[in-house]
């Protein structure tokens, strides 16, 4: 049970009413209905960080579901299974960025590990990153890839504090979607 209301249509201010339009927006923008003029400015920002954008969608999802692993948020751990499923990642890729099973045991691509060891000192490290990471990194990503990468992990994470600070609900499709793939919902 969410820490606070969920607003739906109905109780969303007038503000809110696009954000509606398509049928339930999910328990993310159904808790920043609370503030409209929030709301307005996040969720395009969160929409285009979170999207395929010049570095595609695997990449994009390599570091969100990394991120969400690192900092325990089971609200975007789980809903993020599914897109990293959905988009074409292995039940062991997944497995490897959700943190049950090393990723240098999933992956085997120089750059996919460059960029996980990057994402974990990123998302997981108290600082700087460490000059031989970026070194690596760099060899495999253009700076602009980077900025974009960094940009998405940034927002993840403030995404991973927001969803687990209001305990945001996991739907029941995608709860009943990870147990019958044997997914732990909870990390």
């Amino acid at each position: 049970m969410a820490q606070i209301e969920l607003l739906d249509q109905v109780a969303a201010p007038l503000l809110m009413e696009g954000v509606f339009a398509g049928g339930d927006p999910g328990p993310i923008a159904a808790a920043l209905a609370q503030v409209p003029e929030v709301a307005r400015v996040a969720l395009p920002n969160i929409g285009a960080s979170l999207g395929a954008g010049s570095t595609g969608a695997r990449l994009k999802e390599l570091a969100v579901l990394r991120t969400s692993a690192l900092l325990s948020c089971r609200y975007c751990v789980a809903a993020h299974t599914t897109v990293a499923l959905d988009i074409g990642l292995s039940d062991a890729e997944v497995r490897a960025l959700r943190g049950e099973t090393p990723w240098v045991d999933a992956y085997d691509d120089p750059a996919e590990l460059a960029l996980l060891a990057w994402i974990d000192e990123v998302a997981g490290g108290r600082g700087a990153v460490a000059a031989d990471i970026t070194a690596d990194v760099k060899e495999h990503f253009e700076d602009y890839e980077l900025v974009e990468l960094a940009n998405t992990i940034g927002v993840t994470m403030m995404l991973n504090r927001f969803c687990t600070a209001l305990d945001l609900p996991v739907s029941d499709e995608t709860l009943a979607r990870l147990s019958a793939e044997s997914f732990k919902v909870d990390l």
